[in-house]
């Protein structure tokens, strides 16, 4: 009996057990069933994109490129984990909501569907799948606005000739995804300057909700130059100026022109690259006086320019770079300014080109040879007037054309630096060194005049062994033109500038001398402008 009672047990206990698998086992099986489901009810292939798009057809320029990403991904979910958003697709969301910090004004079509997706309590979402498609879409939206900015197409017409970036939207997301904190900094998409810039913009919009961008009140009619040991209201109020945006470190409160606000003034004036002096005049003040809108605006434009510059550039182990607005060219090696000089540029009439070149040659004592322009309307007159001229201003004729000897009065000055283009624009020294005495200096036909032009040869040639500076030094006294061949090409790079960044932070803005910021304004903020799809 014990043993059939203990028999009885066992199959009971084997019963029971057997049922509680066979029920776990078939739940989970049933639920496994149901999260299989969840994720193919997103059926995505081409003729399901292209509904979407129809659908929703204020997307349709990013169609292209989100067709693009799905063939790349196998027509895979990207921004789905089960039944939730993915982590990164939330951290995306968040970026876009705040895409003003990045100097955008663009606003995403559909952002309120999107919204609803992301609201837990909504009972009005989106299906799965264009929560799927509006997510992607959302993603080129962000990387074409923050990445690329304005096409190249577009930028030729502004007379932007610089190396154009070109990105792959299926590579930076498969990047962004592995590391989604690139989506802070990513110096592999966008260089050092625009995250500089985006610390600017935050620095500036923040002294504008804080309201501390106050007037500096002048009687214009009575006003004369404040200079030190004056007295006078508006010391007081330009002190609390140059406090708010970081030339002076304390704010004393006074109104007398002293040695403190003496240093915060000369700081001012660098950072606007003005003439370095004590004087504050009325054109000074009057700049001061121009709202802070213009500054953040100022460099919201510049960090779109940013955009368009491949990092590469950057990055290379020599370059020079000249930036027309600030008048300065920076020959940089091994990540560093090796030299910088002051130059000028080409006058309205005759603007310096924004393009990149590639220096081949150096030329001591060079000839000039007079552009045919200016023979026609400018040389011909004179020549016509005074019989001598030519003789007077050591030039020849020479195979029909008029060429102006070597020396030190020739307008290239003693060397010219040689770039191959088609806008015939190189860069070389100048007799005249009086004009660098300018704060605005566009005074060339287009090329540009280096005030250290002998210094730039001297820094390019410093490792070359068959130029010592003893021999660089005769071949530009000697009155004959001589060639030197570069045994490595330098990039050039020619930009405009009107806002930019040091590495200590301090925020410098410069004349918008060929009004290029207007026009990019108007182009970006007023008109349609193709953004890269």
């Amino acid at each position: 009996m014990r043993n059939f009672t203990s028999s009885l047990i066992i199959v009971t206990v084997s019963f029971f057990a057997f049922s509680f698998n066979s029920f776990s086992n078939n739940a989970t099986s049933k639920t496994d069933v149901t999260n299989r489901k969840a994720v193919a009810v997103i059926t995505i292939d081409a003729a399901s994109i292209n509904a979407f798009f129809k659908k929703y057809p204020k997307l349709k320029k990013y169609q292209k490129d989100v067709e693009g990403i799905y063939k790349a991904k196998a027509y895979k979910s990207i921004w789905y984990d089960d039944k939730s958003i993915t982590e990164f697709g939330s951290l995306l969301y968040q970026k876009v909501n705040v895409l003003k910090d990045q100097g955008i004004e663009e606003k995403m079509p559909y952002k309120e569907q999107i919204d609803e997706a992301f609201n837990e309590s909504s009972s009005n979402k989106p299906s799965q799948l264009d929560t799927e498609l509006l997510l992607t879409s959302m993603y080129v939206f962000y990387a074409s606005n923050v990445y690329s900015g304005v096409d190249p197409a577009t930028l030729k017409k502004i007379g932007w000739y610089l190396p154009a970036k070109s990105i792959s939207y299926t590579h930076i997301l498969d990047s962004l995804m592995v590391d989604s904190d690139r989506l802070d900094k990513d110096d592999n998409l966008l260089f050092s300057q625009y995250y500089r810039l985006k610390d600017a913009l935050k620095k500036y919009r923040k002294i504008e909700t804080d309201n501390l961008w106050q007037k500096i009140a002048i009687d214009s009619a009575t006003f004369k130059d404040l200079r030190p040991d004056d007295t006078a209201i508006a010391i007081k109020q330009i002190r609390n100026r140059l406090f708010v945006v970081g030339d002076l470190k304390q704010d004393s409160g006074s109104d007398i022109y002293d040695e403190e606000l003496m240093a915060g003034v000369l700081n001012y004036k660098k950072r606007y690259n003005l003439k370095i002096n004590y004087a504050l005049t009325r054109d000074i003040i009057n700049q001061m006086n121009e709202p802070i809108s213009k500054r953040i605006r100022t460099i919201m434009l510049n960090m779109e320019r940013c955009r368009w510059i491949p990092t590469k550039l950057a990055k290379a182990d020599e370059y020079v770079m000249v930036n027309i607005p600030s008048f300065r060219l920076f020959y940089v090696k091994n990540g560093k300014y090796d030299l910088v000089s002051d130059i000028f540029v080409g006058n309205r009439l005759s603007e310096t080109v924004i393009f990149s070149g590639s220096m081949d040659r150096i030329v001591f004592s060079p000839y000039w040879y007079v552009p045919t322009s200016i023979i026609q309307n400018e040389l011909k007159l004179q020549i016509a007037s005074d019989k001598n001229y030519l003789e007077e201003h050591n030039m020849e004729w020479n195979g029909g054309k008029v060429r102006q000897k070597p020396g030190p009065k020739n307008s290239l000055g003693l060397v010219k630096f040689m770039f191959p283009n088609p806008n015939d624009i190189y860069m070389h020294d100048t007799p005249a060194k009086s004009l660098f005495e300018f704060e605005k200096r566009t005074f060339s036909h287009g090329c540009i005049n280096v005030k250290e032009a002998k210094q730039l040869a001297l820094h390019i040639l410093k490792d070359d062994p068959d130029w010592p500076a003893d021999k660089i030094e005769s071949a530009m006294n000697g009155g004959k033109e001589t060639t030197c061949m570069l045994k490595r090409k330098i990039p050039v790079y020619i930009g405009y500038f009107t806002c930019w960044v040091q590495d200590n932070g301090e925020v410098n803005f410069f004349p918008d001398v060929y009004d290029r910021d207007q026009s990019l304004d108007k182009l970006i903020y007023n008109d349609s402008v193709t953004m890269k799809d």
